[in-house]
């Protein structure tokens, strides 16, 4: 486990929602919950958006909401409807709630919170609308116990789609990032439509689109201890096509900022 950078005040201070969607994490939530309020953010709040797990996580995060009053929104939805509806969902009520910066990060405790101090002092020190904790850059690694399979898949999947959609970020499918709250309104949550893990990808490359400034930061990426993997045949289908649904979905912003390039000129 690292050690987190301690930020100056006011940076330390300043608003920060983490954005956590659950499906059956009922033995991680409580773990991930105690590491984050560890952290020196005293602006640190944590929004948790349950898809009614079944094995009782939404009832551990409104415990753990009653344990620290104020600092906890948790958002029941109705079933499982894929991790790109409930980042969605989730996003957009932190939002709603005032949010100047929204994290996103995994239930599983394979994104290390102990990270987040340095991710928001590099999106605060620079004018990047996003800061992404890369397994992908130098300096980042992988937990020698993820399987071979699993880092063949990724490594696949982020050459795929940097050779379909000429983006340059390294670690396209990441999941652990801070967004200022403007960047995600440029991007607007009502243009995404990813349902599953395709949904990082999707946010990626809009923002690109958009010319917003994108960071990558080296993490160690852990290997989860407890629960399963959320990952499915369908979720493999979606990703494989999204890349190409993505350039048909989106070919007018990518047009709309190749016209304004040129009256610039």
């Amino acid at each position: 486990m690292i050690e987190p950078v301690r930020l100056p005040s006011p940076w330390c201070d300043e608003p920060l929602t983490v954005v956590v969607p659950t499906y059956n994490e009922a033995g991680n939530l409580p773990r991930l919950v105690e590491r984050l309020f560890a952290l020196p953010l005293s602006g640190l709040r944590i929004l948790i958006a349950d898809d009614n797990s079944p094995d009782g996580t939404g009832e551990v995060a409104e415990k753990l909401a009653a344990e620290h009053p104020g600092r906890i929104r948790v958002v029941h939805r109705p079933g499982k409807e894929g991790l790109g509806r409930a980042y969605v969902d989730g996003i957009g009520k932190a939002l709603e709630d005032g949010a100047t910066y929204v994290a996103q990060m995994d239930a599983d405790l394979s994104h290390p919170p102990e990270a987040l101090p340095g991710m928001l002092g590099a999106l605060l020190s620079t004018h990047a609308g996003v800061v992404i904790g890369s397994r992908y850059v130098p300096g980042g690694q992988l937990d020698d116990a993820w399987p071979l399979y699993r880092r063949m898949l990724s490594g696949w999947a982020n050459l795929y789609v940097h050779t379909l959609l000429q983006v340059r970020i390294r670690d396209l499918t990441a999941g652990f990032k801070i967004w200022r709250a403007d960047a995600l309104q440029a991007i607007g949550l009502d243009r995404v439509q990813s349902n599953g893990y395709s949904f990082q990808v999707e946010m990626h490359f809009l923002a690109t689109k958009l010319g917003q400034t994108i960071i990558e930061v080296p993490i160690r990426f852990e290997e989860r201890t407890d629960g399963v993997s959320k990952m499915t045949t369908g979720t493999k289908v979606e990703s494989a096509m999204m890349p190409f649904l993505l350039r048909l979905r989106h070919r007018k912003i990518a047009r709309t900022r190749a016209q304004l390039g040129k009256s610039a000129g």
